[in-house]
């Protein structure tokens, strides 16, 4: 009686409860597939991952039991018998005893083994439904001649139906054998092993089929030479068509008909005919696959390497640009002059006022002192967008405030649950503008949001957002915090569609075993109309919906004309099975971003965008969700014009254009052109958002812009720019330098720098007063047909409390670099002229000339500024406005 309660207990643990618990789980996210209206996605999933697993699981107990059913009802001559097991000789296990027990046993083995296999197939269900869904690309594969097609939908669920077949045939021989062995068809003795001839007919069958899985993998195999890596280039080479591919359908037909010899053999118990077959095939297999084709490389193949493999590398760089979509990029020369003007200055004024003095990380890091008002608040990063503000067209960076959980002045399950629900607001402030502190401007401020421009916020809590926690739950008795004042906290009671309702017993008790929490149950504070809000990090929630999308990790907010928040994700889709593209670490080696999210961050509310309808993948993923995917002409028009180009896809088209733009196979085998992204410091240079006017171009417009330097050199190669406004969204185009002379690199500028004798004792003087200088990012810009170089300097309080202010910007231009308080002036001193003040950055007269009254009241001002800091003590900023002072009285001299 205790043993089966014992028993029960232990079923009760480890089958019944996570059994339990997965019903919870799957039960609860039918709830939120319906709240968010995508539940035809949840079915179709539902659907292939049941018929895989029933389907993989089904495979596997009737092999299983059809060949146990023979083995365990085979009639064998003798039984032997005598002990099998002793422990301590307290319990003898006879073998008669054992013999009873081989037929439950096997049969709880071969369920067992059905159930991991149902797990495993329910796991393959993308694989499936990519396969019954599978559309023709309408090109080949150079060598085989199969589509793309294949590769990008068939080959996947095909590689693991061989794993899977393949190893149920094993598994199942060795259940087999393990019941003849103990009903005594095959004993082991001295003298070698004793096979009763029927237990040598039923393992022949199963050799033979065996034979088959080896010759499906061999087939296989030679598929996969198209994928593999190894020379100077990716994919099948020379000594993979001409040897191993040959080899490769030589053992994809002789492995069955060695199979069935030795199958022959094994049941006529001539065991020479068993043996070698496998020696054949082995040695075929080491000589042709592994022998042969290093002699062919080393002897024929490495002395004559271009001339062989010419159009196999031809083929390689026709698959990896397909495979990252590198043939949209357009190569326009970009003859650079150095006869930039003060008029050229003031005609591309939109580009000079959107230059990013502001970097990412001194700007977080300000915005959360300035800005964060209260420590449970928090700006986990900050985004990069354009609003037309005022009527002028601006680059602007914003960061929304978010609630930190793990900041709560008191953590309970009250506060985090039902009374600090969302964050509230976000600051906006332009890219360029500095106060006279050197801290940023803003366009966006402070709870409730007040604007300083014609961007407004009528919504600005945030329940949906990067840090959100797993769940809280919503009109309750409980009042929630909206936003602190001066005088007592504003509470506030959603009002809004997300969530689902815990409107039953049943459903509170079903999510407090999900969250693992009886509070939900046995709050007072909950009602029929409470709603409970989970997956709430947009990142998270996007996945859940749509997991064979691989989203971007930096979602960013938008405010949208109505003044509502939502965040914009980009989707890519993604395979690892692309002939001849050269992989990604991880091996994906096809990418396009397809895919646009949008998550209002007020209610949650789901939407998927289609951005690269030309895309094959996308194109199947729409035919399987039929109500997933939408036009991205089906996005509102406001929305529209915050689209971006993804900043991590560019990188990853950066990386392999680097070297791919060489089309030709020699110069590509010779690395003759090959790029490199420049590297400052210790880390490559990313791609950073701008507003500019192209070259050619009538007017400024928002791009994504990462600048080449040729490969182990310094000096700039080209520059590649994503376009992300209108109709131009998603074009891209690689201005290429001369090669005949010198263009300065971003490092060689970063070296000018680090030697200008002032510049660098500024900075030492800085550094040694109890200040951290920051360096900010090098930003290359390019203006008419020449190219400015602005780096920001940023000073902080050595200690962690530090405000980062923007003090200094570095501009470049030929051979003169300038550091002075503001862009404006770094400008004037290049190019010379007082440039009467536009939206933060000043603008030149036509003649590029200031007048004499202008200089004289500049250093009336200059000497002003000279005198208080003297009095401050602050020498090196005397010593820096004296210099100043004599530019200026420099041009009144001219």
């Amino acid at each position: 009686m205790a043993k089966n309660r014992f028993l029960l207990i232990i079923a009760a643990v480890f089958v019944v409860l996570p059994a339990a618990l997965s019903l919870i789980t799957f039960y609860t996210d039918w709830l939120f597939f319906r709240e968010t209206g995508y539940t035809q996605v949840f079915t179709t999933a539902l659907a292939a991952k049941v018929g895989a697993g029933l389907a993989s699981g089904l495979f596997m107990f009737a092999f299983a039991m059809v060949n146990l059913y023979f083995a365990n009802r085979a009639s064998l001559p003798h039984t032997p018998r005598g002990v099998f097991f002793e422990g301590g000789n307290v319990y003898r296990l006879q073998r008669d005893e054992m013999v009873q027990m081989v037929k439950p046993l096997s049969i709880l083995a071969a369920l067992v083994l059905s159930l991991l296999a149902g797990r495993w197939g329910a796991l393959q269900w993308q694989n499936l439904l990519l396969f019954t869904n599978g559309v023709t690309v309408g090109t080949s594969d150079p060598i085989m001649g199969k589509d793309l097609g294949f590769y990008l939908f068939s080959l996947p669920l095909l590689e693991h139906v061989k794993g899977f077949v393949a190893f149920t045939v094993l598994v199942t021989g060795i259940m087999v054998g393990a019941v003849y062995f103990f009903r005594g068809g095959i004993i082991l003795s001295d003298r070698g092993a004793d096979v009763d001839g029927a237990v040598r007919r039923h393992l022949a069958i199963l050799l033979g089929i065996f034979s088959l899985t080896l010759a499906t993998g061999f087939y296989l195999d030679a598929v996969r030479l198209l994928l593999a890596g190894g020379n100077s280039f990716h994919g099948a080479g020379y000594v993979d068509v001409n040897a191993r591919l040959p080899l490769y359908r030589i053992l994809t037909l002789a492995t069955p008909l060695a199979g069935a010899v030795v199958a022959f053999g094994l049941w006529k118990g001539a065991w020479r005919l068993t043996l070698i077959p496998p020696i054949i095939v082995a040695a075929v297999y080491g000589i042709g696959i592994v022998g042969y084709p290093a002699m062919l490389q080393k002897f024929k193949v490495a002395p004559n390497e271009l001339a062989l493999e010419t159009p196999y590398i031809a083929n390689s760089i026709r698959f990896t640009r397909l495979g990252y979509d590198l043939d949209k990029i357009k190569t326009v020369p970009f003859d650079v002059e150095l006869n930039l003007s003060a008029a050229d200055i003031a005609k591309n004024d939109a580009t000079i006022r959107n230059i990013r003095l502001w970097d990412h990380g001194p700007l977080l890091k300000t915005y959360s002192q300035l800005q964060q008002i209260r420590t449970y608040y928090k700006f986990f990063d900050v985004d990069n967008d354009r609003y037309l503000v005022n009527g002028q067209y601006t680059q602007v960076m914003l960061s929304p405030r978010e609630l930190s959980y793990n900041d709560l002045p008191s953590r309970n399950w009250i506060n985090e649950r039902l009374i600090f629900t969302h964050g509230n607001g976000l600051a906006v402030g332009p890219v360029s503008r500095i106060s006279r502190e050197g801290l940023p401007e803003f366009f966006i401020k402070d709870i409730p949001a007040v604007s300083l421009a014609d961007i407004r916020v009528t919504r600005p809590e945030i329940y949906y957002g990067e840090l959100s926690n797993d769940y809280v739950i919503v009109g309750t008795k409980v009042p929630e915090f909206s936003y602190p004042t001066a005088t007592g906290n504003i509470n506030t009671t959603y009002g809004g569609k997300g969530g689902v309702a815990l409107d039953s017993m049943l459903r509170k008790a079903l999510f407090a075993a999900r969250f693992k929490t009886e509070k939900i149950l046995l709050s007072s504070d909950i009602t029929d109309q409470s709603r409970i809000l989970y997956y709430r990090t947009v990142g998270e929630r996007v996945k859940t919906v749509a997991p064979f999308i691989r989203f971007d990790g930096d979602p960013y907010l938008v405010v949208a004309d109505n003044g509502t928040l939502k965040w914009i994700i980009d989707g890519y889709t993604h395979s690892s099975r692309l002939p001849y593209s050269k992989p990604l670490r991880g091996g994906i080696n096809y990418m396009r971003n397809s895919v646009k999210a949008v998550v209002d961050a007020y209610d949650g509310t789901l939407d998927f965008y289609i951005s690269d309808p030309d895309d094959v993948m996308i194109k199947v993923y729409a035919r399987i969700f039929p109500g997933l995917f939408k036009p991205l002409s089906a996005m509102s028009a406001d929305l529209r014009g915050h689209i971006r180009y993804p900043h991590q896809f560019l990188q990853v088209q950066a990386a392999m254009f680097a070297t791919y733009h060489m089309t030709d196979p020699k110069v590509f085998y010779n690395r003759e052109n090959l790029w490199e992204i420049p590297v400052l410091g210790e880390a490559p240079m990313e791609p950073y958002y701008t507003v500019m006017k192209l070259p050619g171009e009538a007017r400024e417009e928002y791009i994504l812009l990462l600048p080449f330097t040729p490969s182990k050199r310094d000096n700039l190669a080209a520059w590649l720019t994503a376009r992300c406004d209108g109709e131009n969204y998603g074009k891209l185009l690689a201005y290429t330098f001369p090669r005949d002379r010198l263009i300065y690199g971003p490092k060689q500028i970063d070296a000018r720098i680090n030697q200008d004798s002032h510049i660098s004792q500024q900075l030492t003087l800085w550094s040694q007063r109890g200040s951290q200088v920051i360096r900010g990012s090098m930003l290359v810009i390019p203006i008419e047909q020449s190219l400015l170089y602005v780096q920001p300097l940023f000073l902080a309080a050595a200690d962690k409390a530090g405000l980062p202010e923007l003090r200094r910007v570095i501009v470049a231009y030929g051979d003169e670099v300038v550091m002075e308080e503001s862009l404006e002036l770094a400008l004037q001193r290049i190019f010379g002229g007082k440039r009467a003040p536009v939206a933060g950055v000043a603008a030149a007269p036509e003649d590029g000339k200031a007048s004499t009254g202008d200089l004289a009241r500049e250093a009336m001002s200059i000497f002003e500024r000279a005198t208080n800091l003297q009095r401050q003590g602050d020498w090196a900023g005397y010593g820096e406005e004296l210099r100043k002072l004599q530019q200026v009285l420099k041009q009144l001299a001219r």
